[in-house]
This record gives C-alpha cells, sequence and structure tokens, in this order.
C-alpha cells in the first residue's frame, strides 16, 4: 500500500493541520495522533478487546475525532449517537451496541446522564465536567502517545434512523488489515468523485458527525490528508465565510443547505470567494431540477451528486453526467450495482418505476441483533432501503420517492417527492413537506405542509397562491387538496426530513390501511 492513513500522514507532518473546530480552536496531526494513541493504551489497560464497542455523544470536532481515530486503530467498533436523542432513546443505543465505554460531551450531559445505565459508571467519560464520568484527560493521564502494539482496523458502526420501528446497527465484519491499509482502501469512495490526496485541500464538516456519509466523508478525506474544518451548526452566510476563510475545496451537503443559500440576498451571495471550491457533493434527498441548475451556475462545474446507504453500494453523478440527465442521481459506482424490481421482485424495462435495490463487491453487513430485519431488505446478493425509482436506457437512476411515503389516491400511485420539488421553487416557500391524509373517498388525499419564507405571513391567500403556481407545471390530479402551514419543518441537522411527525396526527384514530 502507499502512503496514505492519517496515521502514516501525522508521523510524517506531524505539524500539519487536521481539524480546526468550530470555534476556530486548531489541532495538529501530531496532537490528535497522541491523543488517540493515548485513549487506545488507556482502554486497553481498562480490557477492551478488537471486535469491542464504544459510543461518543460528542458534538462535532476534535473530541469525536479522536475517538474514532482511536478504535479505527484498535481493532473498536465506534458508534457515534445521535444528539436529539432523548435518554431512553441513548439507554437503547448503548445497550443494543454492547458499548464498552460510553464517552460523553458536557453539553448533551442531561441527556446522556439519562441513557448511561447500559455502561458500568467505571466505564463512563467526560469531555469537560459531567457528575458520575471520569474525566477523558484523568483516563488517559499517564498512558503513552506513542503508538500502540497489535493495531488492527477497527470500523464505525452507524444506526439506521428507521422509519419504523427500533434504528438498528449496520454492523460489518473486521477486515484484521493494518489500519493505515484499511483507511487508504477507504479514501476509494473519494475517489470516485475525482477528489486527490495532500495539501493544500480542506474538507468542511456541515452537518452533525453522527451521520454515516458526514464520518466517511470527513474520515476518509482526514486519511487522504485533507483539513478538516467543523460547523457546529449549519448557517449559509456562516458557510460562506468558512469556505473563503479556509479555502475549502470539498464538503458533503443535502438540498436543503442548497435552497437555503440560494435564498441570500445577491449582494451576500457574491461577497465571498469561492474560488477553491473543487468537489462539493450532496446527497440524502432528491434535489429539484431548478435548484441544482442554480447551483451549477454560480459555484460552476463542482457540484457532484450521487445515492447510497448506510449498507453499502450506490451511484455518483458528475456536474458532466447531471447535465446530460438532468434530475439523475446518477450511474452505479464501478464497485457496485442497481437492479428495479416490481412489486413480485421482477426486473422492471428501463423508464419503469420499482423499488431500487442495491450490492457493493465486499459489503456483507447485517443489522445487528435482527437477522429478520436483514433478511428482508435483501434480494439475493442485493438490499434495499424501500425506495422507488427507475433506470433510464444509459444506466441513469432517478429516484420517484420512498415506498413509505408513496400516495395512493383512487388506486392512482402519487409520489409526493415530485410535488415538493415544484413547491419549493415558489418564492415564499422556505420548505415543504407533502404526503397523504385519510380521504374516505378516495383513500387518501394529499396534503401539503409549508414552512413560509421569512417574512411571510402563513394563510389562505398563501395557500391560493402557491396552488396557482403549479398550473400548467402539474397535473391538477396531484395537487394538494389543502396545505397546513408550520413555522418550523422538523428536519434532522443532515436535512432529513421526520415526515411522519408531520403526517402521524393526520391518521392518528384510523387503522393504515393503504
Amino acid at each position: 500500500m502507499g502512503s496514505l492513513g492519517f496515521w502514516r500522514l501525522a508521523q510524517d507532518d506531524p505539524g500539519w493541520i487536521a481539524a480546526v473546530d468550530p470555534d476556530g480552536t486548531e489541532h495538529t496531526a501530531g496532537e490528535l495522533l497522541a491523543d488517540a494513541d493515548r485513549l487506545v493504551h488507556a482502554l486497553r489497560a481498562l480490557g477492551l478487546r478488537p471486535g469491542d464497542g464504544i459510543c461518543g455523544l460528542v458534538p462535532n470536532g476534535a473530541d469525536g475525532l479522536t475517538l474514532y481515530l482511536a478504535a479505527l486503530q484498535a481493532g473498536w467498533y465506534y458508534t457515534p449517537v445521535n444528539w436529539h436523542l432523548t435518554g431512553p432513546e441513548i439507554a437503547y443505543i448503548l445497550a443494543d451496541s454492547e458499548a464498552k465505554a460510553f464517552f460523553l460531551h458536557e453539553r448533551y450531559a442531561e441527556a446522556g446522564t439519562k441513557g448511561a445505565a447500559a455502561v458500568e459508571p467505571a466505564r463512563r467519560f467526560s469531555f469537560g465536567r459531567v457528575d458520575g464520568f471520569r474525566p477523558v484527560a484523568e483516563l488517559t493521564a499517564g498512558h503513552p502517545g506513542t503508538p500502540p502494539p497489535d493495531r488492527t482496523a477497527g470500523a464505525t458502526m452507524h444506526y439506521t434512523s428507521g422509519t419504523t420501528g427500533r434504528p438498528k446497527g449496520v454492523r460489518r465484519p473486521l477486515s484484521g488489515l493494518d489500519p493505515d491499509d484499511a483507511a487508504e482502501l477507504m479514501t476509494g469512495l473519494l475517489r470516485l468523485f475525482g477528489i486527490t490526496p495532500g495539501r493544500p485541500n480542506a474538507h468542511l464538516v456541515t452537518s452533525p458527525s453522527y451521520h454515516t456519509a458526514v464520518t466517511q466523508f470527513g474520515g476518509t478525506a482526514l486519511h487522504m490528508g485533507h483539513t478538516l474544518v467543523y460547523m457546529d451548526r449549519w448557517d449559509a452566510e456562516e458557510m460562506l465565510r468558512l469556505c473563503e476563510r479556509h479555502r475549502i475545496t470539498s464538503s458533503h451537503m443535502v438540498p436543503t443547505h442548497f435552497k437555503r443559500l440560494l435564498s441570500l440576498p445577491e449582494e451576500v451571495r457574491n461577497r465571498y470567494d469561492l474560488s477553491s471550491l473543487r468537489w462539493m457533493i450532496h446527497a440524502a434527498a432528491p434535489c429539484p431540477v431548478p435548484v441544482k441548475w442554480a447551483m451549477l451556475e454560480w459555484w460552476g462545474d463542482c457540484v457532484y451528486e450521487y445515492y447510497a446507504a448506510t449498507e453499502g453500494g450506490g451511484t455518483v453523478a458528475t456536474p458532466e453526467d447531471w447535465k446530460k440527465h438532468p434530475g439523475t442521481v446518477g450511474s452505479a459506482w464501478p464497485f457496485s450495482a442497481l437492479l428495479i424490481v416490481d412489486d413480485e421482485l421482477n426486473p422492471v424495462p428501463a423508464g419503469t418505476p420499482g423499488t431500487v435495490y442495491m450490492k457493493m463487491s465486499g459489503s456483507g453487513f447485517e443489522y445487528k441483533g435482527d437477522p429478520a430485519k436483514t433478511a428482508a431488505a435483501r434480494l439475493r446478493e442485493y438490499f434495499t432501503v424501500g425506495d422507488i425509482g427507475y433506470l433510464d436506457e444509459d444506466g441513469f437512476l432517478y429516484l420517484c420517492d420512498r415506498k413509505a411515503d408513496l400516495i395512493i389516491s383512487g388506486g392512482t400511485n402519487i409520489y409526493p417527492a415530485e410535488i415538493e420539488n415544484e413547491l419549493i421553487l415558489h418564492p415564499k416557500v422556505a420548505d415543504v413537506a407533502v404526503f397523504g391524509v385519510p380521504d374516505d373517498e378516495w383513500g387518501e388525499q394529499i396534503k401539503a405542509v409549508v414552512e413560509p419564507a421569512e417574512g411571510v405571513a402563513p394563510g389562505p391567500e398563501l395557500a391560493g397562491e402557491i396552488l396557482r403556481s403549479l398550473e400548467g407545471r402539474l397535473a391538477r390530479m396531484k395537487w394538494p387538496r389543502s396545505i397546513d402551514f408550520v413555522t418550523d419543518m422538523p428536519r434532522e441537522p443532515n436535512g432529513k426530513l421526520l415526515k411522519r411527525k408531520l403526517r402521524d396526527p393526520y391518521w392518528e384514530g384510523r387503522d393504515r390501511a393503504i
């Protein structure tokens, strides 16, 4: 293998600025390396062995990065915990992952303390002061900041958000490789987008690191020698400021970010030098075609798209691909494959929507502790996360919607994403969700929930104006029958819409048979 992988790079150039915290604190590669090494020595002294798991409930920044780097060279599974979870939800993940150590940042002390019961008190550690937790600095004190012996590659184990039931950990077998060799193999993901190793390159972490893609893209950029610049919470103008300040070359974003960026006044958008941008990658939700065109016009040919899942496999669309196939989420990775099937699991022709299945060579995974769920998601060596889409004649994938979000009205399948993509273009709409609500005659009718743009008053007049804007753009059968308004749309910080929070109240007291 070559010379990639954080640990090799840090030994060769300990003075390289490897990470910048949201408050601007810089961390050299040498400092991060020593901290991760001390942590491995300390946790091994407590009895942790390869195959064990650790959990971290920590904000974006060097603390979580240290946990990640320790686990990935000690053969442990590292599970970053969603910091929006409640005490019982945290307790479930700590117990289900069989965590042998729990690291809690003082910012999340209240929920984290309530959820800590699954981990014995002697293995609870804190960044900052948390009652009942031992400070990490005390844990590592006296341990050497030198490479631990018998290094072996660990892995992350992320929990899927799960549209139904409790989240499940996606667990892959450990490779047994040298950690740097395993890290170098990981860089294949970023190479799909043409990303090159070395400096000067900087990757902006715009979303919480507990998300799979955020960890993967950030961690892999680090293993290529790029500096990680962390945001604490996403803000459109702050992102532009950081891109200019740190000469950002890559980032991982979602279409909601694009919509907010495009809503900035033109003088704000033009204020910042974005000439360093080279690989601005987006995923997590379909991007409305006019929004993507607008970003390409503003940023140039640096906007890449992909479709993938925590479970493995996916597609990529270069700017050139997308311009030739507007609306696509890309074609299969070289080491992945796509299959579209009908409800009887038979392959369908090009242009016909069906359930999207993917596979990736060497990607054996299981939903930890749930063989039934693992089997239900599989079709031979393929798996699905329940998305509906179709392939064109050239093998490019277009997503229609999630199977769970499909609206069936009068026996007709209606895809909410198609309607959302039209409604979001209205200048008075900041965010929108479309879903089915009960209708005694039709089974379901189409409901839109809109977050008005700043300074716009909600009400019947606005609803009428929004609906009229669909004239000539969307068949009337796809128009929402009604529009409700909310102050803030319930989204995860990575942009994923929590649609069930909006939809469930309309279905209370009914057995949903659709």
